[in-house]
Formats: structure tokens, C-alpha cells, sequence
């Protein structure tokens, strides 16, 4: 495995996050037990993998309170998070800290190392700034709280305008970005200020879910195309991105996307979701492999830079 900092935190983490949301959700929805996720989490910890994300909507804090029991505690660090507004409803401070309670009791530890707000968005902002913020200072000074975090909705801010707001305040120590080859916004958006300020970074969408179904990728590149967004070729051919697998390239579309999102200046964490153990190491593979051929990450700058929104889903399907 690959270490890194994640920025000023000063927590040693993995490149590769284990995340226990996203379709899969850790095998649970195809039938897995909470047992037999839990050996999924300890077989990620035995190949290296240290940075594991949940949340209390995923319904997987139960699975790693159960691989916890088998690691030492300060062998892995935890991220979870908390909804600041939903169904129409703000989320008050007290409301926060009772889901960062919850969670604590949920996963048997004393402590989480980041505690992420979630799904932020810019209207959201000054609310979750004025009214939460401080709530969680107040979690972080009684030692529940190691550092806390923000994440972005790329689902529907293509542009990351929440992050560039927060980006004026230090209470946030970590950032979760929306990050992939055919969304690359962050690049310019968030990155440097982020490399500047010393703000960690965890990414989120490096595969799911465009990637993962390859012929959706000529689907969309279709769609794009005849909307003038992308060059012609592109939306003529069924493999639109096999132009990345070639010898010294990546050997398939997922690997590439993998190591497209790890190897961008400015990433900390690329998270990735599993249900199988295969898949497991194979993800890790991906993850551990040197960066694309610089001629493939030009072309796909050119090709895909100025795209927004192209391939976010939320849990339960397409959005867009």
C-alpha cells in the first residue's frame, strides 16, 4: 500500500478509502450479512487499506463496528458523517451531535477522525457555516471529533461552489470532492487552494458509476456529441475511451479511471465501494498502479475538460 498525509491533519492514511456507501454498500445489498461485510472491511485492512467511510444513511456503521472488534483501533481511521437538511427540513446542532452519538455507539468507538457534514450545497452553506460549525468545534474540544470536514454535492453543483465558498474557512479540514475523467472541474476549481491551504482530500465518483457500465460511456458520449459537447468520433464509436487501453496504458476503462483520480495533483484519497473480494483487490491493484501515460491524461484533458455533471448518480440511480 501507498501512504500519504491527508493534508494539515496529520493523519498517515492509505491512497486507497474504502467507501461502504455507494450501490454495493458493502455487499449488503445483494444479500450479504453484516459478518460477512465485516470480512470484506478486515480483508481491505490486511492488504493496506487504513481510510474507511461510512454514514449513517448507507446502513454500514454496523459492519465496521463488527470489523472493529478484530483491528486495533488506531490501526484504521474512520470517517462518517452527518445530514445537515433534508425533506424540507434543516438539521439543528443538537440533531447533528446525537447522529455523531449514534454513530459512535453504531461503530464502538470513543472518537471518529473526520466527521464530515454532508452533501453541502452553496445555499446550504452559510447555515451549515453559522448554525453546525460550531456545534462540532465544541464535539472536536471534548475529543469525539478528530477533524472536521465538508462534503460536496456533485450530484447537482457541477462547479463546486460550495467548496469554493467554504474554501474561506478553516474550520474545514477535509474535503470530499466529485472527481473523475469525464468531470474534472476540480482541478481548477478546488485543488490548488486546497494544496495551498493544506486541506485533505477524499474522492468521491473516481468510477462510479459511468464507468463501471461501459456501455453507458458510448451511450452518453453519444447524447454529448450530438449536443455539439464533445468531438463527433466520440459518439461514432462503441469504445469512446479505448484509446486508453494499450500497452504501457491501462489494461481496461475501470483501472484507467482509477489511476486518472490517484495520480491527479491534489487528491489524498480515491474512495472506492465493493461487495466482493475479488473486486476488492483488484480496486487496490488499480489504485497502487503509476499514473496514465502523460500523452493519455493530455487527451483526456482535451477531450473532456470542459464537461460538468457528465456520469453523477445518487444511490438509487441516474439524476442527471
Amino acid at each position: 500500500m501507498q501512504y500519504t498525509t491527508l493534508g494539515k491533519t496529520g493523519l498517515r492514511v492509505s491512497v486507497a478509502g474504502l467507501g461502504t456507501g455507494g450501490f454495493s454498500r458493502m455487499g449488503l445489498k445483494s444479500g450479504k450479512s453484516e459478518d460477512e461485510s465485516a470480512r470484506l472491511v478486515r480483508e481491505a485492512v490486511e492488504l493496506g487499506v487504513n481510510f474507511i467511510d461510512t454514514a449513517p444513511p448507507y446502513g454500514t456503521e454496523g459492519v465496521v463496528g463488527r470489523a472493529l472488534k478484530s483491528i486495533p483501533r488506531e490501526a484504521v481511521i474512520i470517517a462518517t458523517k452527518s445530514t445537515v437538511h433534508r425533506n424540507g427540513e434543516w438539521w439543528t446542532p443538537e440533531r447533528v451531535v446525537k447522529s455523531l452519538d449514534n454513530s459512535l455507539r453504531a461503530m464502538g468507538t470513543d472518537y471518529i477522525d473526520v466527521f464530515n457534514l454532508h452533501a453541502v450545497e452553496a445555499h446550504q452553506y452559510d447555515y451549515v457555516l453559522n448554525t453546525l460549525a460550531p456545534a462540532l468545534v465544541k464535539q472536536k474540544e471534548k475529543g469525539k471529533i478528530r477533524h472536521i470536514g465538508l462534503t460536496e454535492n456533485p450530484i447537482v453543483d457541477f462547479t463546486n461552489e460550495a467548496l469554493k465558498r467554504a474554501l474561506h474557512d478553516p474550520v474545514w479540514e477535509v474535503y470530499m470532492v466529485g472527481f473523475h475523467m469525464m468531470h474534472q472541474g476540480a482541478r481548477a476549481n478546488v485543488f490548488p487552494a486546497t494544496r495551498e491551504k493544506g486541506i485533505g482530500t477524499l474522492i468521491m465518483f473516481a468510477v462510479r458509476s459511468i464507468f463501471a457500465d461501459p456501455p453507458r460511456v458510448a451511450r452518453e458520449m453519444k447524447e454529448l456529441a450530438a449536443k455539439g459537447l464533445v468531438e463527433k468520433w466520440l459518439g461514432e464509436t462503441g469504445d469512446p475511451l479505448g484509446f486508453l487501453v494499450h500497452p504501457g496504458g491501462a489494461d481496461n476503462m475501470i483501472e484507467a479511471a482509477y489511476r486518472f483520480a490517484r495520480h491527479e495533483p491534489g487528491v489524498d484519497v480515491v474512495l472506492f465501494g465493493t461487495g466482493d473480494a475479488t473486486h476488492l483487490r483488484t480496486n487496490v491493484e488499480s489504485l497502487l498502479k503509476p499514473p496514465l501515460p502523460e500523452a493519455d491524461r493530455k487527451k483526456l484533458a482535451a477531450l473532456f475538460g470542459h464537461l460538468k455533471g457528465v456520469g453523477l448518480d445518487g444511490h438509487e440511480g441516474r439524476t442527471r
